[in-house]
């Protein structure tokens, strides 16, 4: 009898489909479509690890069952090169980073391959490829032209360490989120997408998606819409005014101080001379904390600035005070504090000894603070009102005074896309002395990174690029005359903000997709990841509806994303983060060569727990799956050497048919656990029948063969090479997903375990209908039972239906 031997097998198939191109994808009307695609990985480091096997499995996994159940299935791969991890690496590694990461990219294919994934290598992308970034540049520039492009100097979060601005999403509890170093505050003039444009359409789409709802939470949270009014307190002794934003302005009247955040602009202008020193220094000392620690710091500071404002609604003076529980990124930097209506600003008027005053009367006593709505009270003319309608009148009297407005306020705020680094995609703009910044003609796209002989961040602001005198001067495309190239290069999120539309057109030279392919495709059907729950999945939903306003999409495709599959995280051994440098990383290989193979370690990363929890790498876990494999290698191959039979076996139908209700069903789930188990069992049952009539059943074949197309989507490799032992030509892959037939799942007998005193004793078969009294009567005759409750009294018995009956005797 052949041996099970996964090397041999798996590299013949792989190759078997290499040649025949058996999973390429072109449009086909006829067919219903289905887009499968991973967020495709950073080559930034030597390679995959087995937690990364996971992601990829159930893409894969996923693409398979598609095409088995006849669709026209796209599933591919590509290479997010640029950015900060890749361009580390290969400063650690002391190699220019397109060296590095060509190597990494060839050891991530191979280990693909390897694993038997079943992508359309055809169209493999290569966001490093000056023929994939030309097209991210010249989204820039359609983005410029439209407005959606901007430059502009703030305050943004820059990295020492990396040398390098970062977005608010790339700051986790203050430390950036590549290299784990502290990030300060800094100003530079930097360039944004105008994302806040599509706030409400973004908002609005969330509720539409098929996607896990903590991360539609996410994204709803990250763009914070909140309703509320803008209201303008005038400066005792200044021209200017502090403007607020507050979402419950039917508190107006509670307000006892106003709070800026320490980098708004009117701390410096207002603070008086006495004040000066203190505010200077609180300010200094603020700025450097992350947004994260201010919100989250349960001891309130603060200082007095010294100056005061009039309250518009009653004319009281209020106290200005400089505060970091407020951000200056969120509203307007600054806030009327109500310590009677507000957790926070009661927590800083009880440390510092400030009024509240309570204005809205509920069920809460005095001596709390209450969000909650009521009745009004110490609000002039609004007394007695409810604390909702009080809201709108207080609101529009502002808006007659000229002291308030209503207005929508967000959380979000727009993309920071440029970075002072190398290795990234060049930003298309010239900077000319009269014309200012002007985008690059699409004709002179690509803007192609140079290579450099020191690519390591300056830490001037300028990056690597402004090191570069030949490349840097140009002439302006307007004027003609001198000018400079714009020295920052893009955020990598730019170029994976869109990759999903060129894989439907990878090798156009003249767009960068085709419409007409672009909206067969689209939108992805299954898009599996376990990262980037804001950052790229809203970045590319921003992109996407930019695009279905410009006519390179359909309107009804303005949401790239059907269906998100998010999946938990594979830890080492001891339930760490797999990470190089504590050395606990897995390389899928070692796994493969050791003869487990491919299939036995993909069967066991789906097998592990339910794919959107995170679980713990159990060195010895491969072994349950490759047994499982084997057995049913071992079933084939026994069955071959036997001629086949003539009899009719119904617990091989109903065997077979029960596994492909419940393996469809889970893969319809996405329950790949639960379907394994299913396929386990199976395979039990199978060899308890075997054990019966030793393959003399005609059903044998056919019990065979649709065992492995059930199996064939998580083990492609061992399930195509047992198809063809078993005479089939063509791949079964390119098969059709099996039916189960209802007939052979109804039962017309139950089996009960008979228990005395609790102890099992028997087990026997009674009429699927039967009634309770005839399944008592059965047991207490059966052969086995009888003797055993011959001349002792029954005292109780016990029927669980279907299941079992015990009984209690003396």
């Amino acid at each position: 009898m052949q041996r099970y031997n996964p090397k041999e097998i798996e590299q013949k198939w792989q190759k078997v489909w290499e040649d025949s191109k058996i999973y390429q994808a072109s449009e086909d009307p006829s067919k219903p479509k289905s887009y499968v695609i991973a967020m495709f990985p950073y080559p930034s480091g030597s390679g995959l690890h087995v937690g990364h096997v996971r992601n990829y499995s159930i893409t894969d996994t996923i693409a398979r069952h598609q095409r088995l159940q006849g669709k026209n299935t796209l599933s591919t791969i590509g290479w997010d090169g640029f950015g900060l991890p890749a361009e580390n690496y290969a400063i650690k590694t002391g190699t220019p980073p397109a060296v590095s990461t060509a190597a990494n990219i060839a050891n991530f294919k191979n280990q693909l391959k390897r694993l038997g994934m079943s992508y359309d290598w055809s169209r493999e992308i290569n966001t490093t490829d000056p023929s994939y970034y030309r097209w991210t540049q010249w989204i820039f520039t359609q983005l410029f032209e439209r407005g959606l492009a901007y430059q502009a100097e703030r305050l943004q979060w820059w990295c020492p360490h990396d040398k390098t601005v970062l977005a608010n999403e790339q700051v986790e509890a203050g430390k950036c989120w590549r290299c784990g170093h502290d990030v300060v505050k800094k100003s530079l003039k930097q360039w944004f997408f105008k994302i806040t444009e599509y706030a409400d359409a973004l908002l609005d789409g969330v509720d539409d998606l098929e996607w896990p709802e903590k991360i539609k939470t996410m994204q709803r949270n990250w763009i914070g819409r909140s309703v509320g009014a803008e209201v303008n307190f005038a400066i005792e002794g200044k021209k200017d005014a502090v403007t607020v934003f507050t979402t419950r302005p039917d508190t107006l009247f509670g307000a006892s101080f106003l709070v800026l955040a320490p980098e708004h602009p009117l701390v410096k202008a207002i603070t008086t001379g006495d004040q000066e020193e203190l505010v200077t220094n609180y300010v200094d000392a603020a700025i450097k904390r992350s947004e994260i620690e201010r919100q989250e710091a349960k001891d309130k500071t603060g200082v007095f600035t010294g100056a005061y404002a009039t309250n518009p609604v009653n004319g009281e003076k209020l106290p200005i005070w400089v505060a970091d529980y407020v951000l200056y990124g969120y509203g307007t930097g600054a806030i009327m504090a109500v310590p009677a209506h507000d957790e926070r600003d009661w927590e800083f008027a009880k440390k510092f000894d400030l009024p509240i005053t309570r204005v809205v009367q509920n069920d809460a006593s005095d001596e709390e603070c209450t969000h909650d709505e009521g009745i009004m009270i110490n609000s002039g003319k609004y007394d007695g009102k409810p604390s909702d309608e009080a809201r709108e009148k207080i609101v529009a009297d502002l808006e007659k005074q000229g002291a308030g407005e209503e207005v929508v306020n967000y959380k979000m705020r727009d993309w920071l896309i440029s970075r002072q680094r190398y290795w990234g995609a060049p930003i298309p703009i010239i900077h000319c002395p009269k014309d200012g910044a002007v985008a690059v003609p699409a004709d002179q796209l690509p803007v192609v990174l140079p290579e450099v002989a020191n690519f390591e961040p300056t830490g001037d602001g300028k990056g690597v690029l402004g090191q570069n005198q030949e490349w840097l001067h140009v002439d302006c495309p307007k004027c003609g005359g001198p000018a400079e190239r714009e020295t920052d290069t893009m955020d990598g999120y730019a170029c994976s903000s869109w990759y999903y539309l060129r894989y439907t057109d990878a090798h156009n030279d003249k767009q960068a997709w085709d419409p007409a392919k672009a909206n067969y495709w689209l939108p992805i059907d299954f898009y599996c990841g376990g990262d980037h729950a804001v950052s790229h999945l809203l970045y590319s939903r921003f992109w996407m509806h930019v695009f279905a306003d410009m006519d390179l999409i359909d309107k009804f495709n303005r949401e790239p994303v059907k269906k998100l599959v998010y999946n938990g995280y594979i830890y080492a051994a001891d339930g760490t983060k797999m990470s190089k440098s504590k050395g606990n990383v897995v390389d899928p290989l070692e796994v493969i060569e050791s003869g487990y193979g491919a299939d036995a370690l993909r069967v066991y990363e789906l097998f592990i727990a339910p794919l959107d929890q995170d679980t713990a790498w159990d060195p010895g876990g491969v072994t349950g799956s490759y047994r499982f494999l084997n057995r049913v290698w071992t079933l084939v191959q026994e069955f071959n050497e036997h001629d086949g039979g003539t009899n009719e076996s119904i617990e091989l139908s109903r065997s077979l048919n029960k596994a492909i209700k419940k393996v469809s069903i889970d893969l319809e789930q996405l329950s790949f656990n639960t379907a394994i188990a299913a396929l386990m069992e199976c395979v039990n049952e199978l060899y308890l029948v075997k054990a019966q009539d030793n393959y003399q059943s005609v059903e044998w074949q056919w019990a065979l063969e649709t065992l492995l197309q059930l199996t064939a989507p998580f083990a492609p490799h061992i399930t195509d090479e047992l198809w063809q032992q078993l005479g089939n030509e063509e791949s079964i892959h390119t098969s059709q997903w099996p039916v189960h037939d209802e007939k052979y799942l109804v039962q017309d007998s139950m089996n009960i375990a008979v228990q005395i005193n609790g102890k099992l004793r028997a087990e026997i078969s009674v009429a699927a209908d039967a009634d309770e009294a005839t399944v008592v009567e059965a047991a207490k005759t059966s052969e086995r039972i009888a003797p055993q409750i011959d001349g002792k009294e029954i005292r109780k018995t016990i029927y669980v239906p279907g299941r079992l009956v015990n009984f209690v005797v003396s």
